[in-house]
């Protein structure tokens, strides 16, 4: 059965779409712009804006009653691939133990003129 997923504690969608779906035990989690729930704003840096993204995963992860852990597949966009390295340093602060699959790669722009966008598929 399908299931939507909400949490108040990570950014509404800017578009017609869920912050997340689950389906058969796998959590699928749209891209996550680092848009801060406090403030309504992008933070400036590119290590700002990727614990920001990732927290917002982390916020409907925990909506759904998973973790970090569960986390089996992310893609990360980055508006300038110079940017990978210092994203590469806060992003594996998440997963210290077992690194989900990844891919990363170079996107022309990004929504609200972002540095990143991260989503997630997370399984029970």
């Amino acid at each position: 059965m399908k299931r939507i997923i909400a949490s108040p504690d990570a950014p509404a969608a800017v578009g017609p779409y869920s912050q997340a779906v689950e389906l058969n035990g796998t959590l699928y989690v749209s891209g996550q712009l680092p848009v801060d729930t406090a403030t309504g704003g992008i933070p400036d840096s590119i290590e700002e804006q990727t614990r920001c993204s990732m927290n917002n995963i982390g916020a409907i992860l925990r909506e759904a009653g998973l973790g970090y852990s569960d986390i089996v597949k992310t893609t990360v966009l980055l508006d300038d691939i110079r940017n990978f390295d210092a994203m590469n340093r806060i992003y594996a602060e998440y997963f210290p133990a077992d690194k989900p699959a990844r891919v990363c790669y170079e996107v022309a722009a990004l929504p609200k003129g972002a540095k990143v966008e991260i989503d997630a598929v997370a399984g029970r």
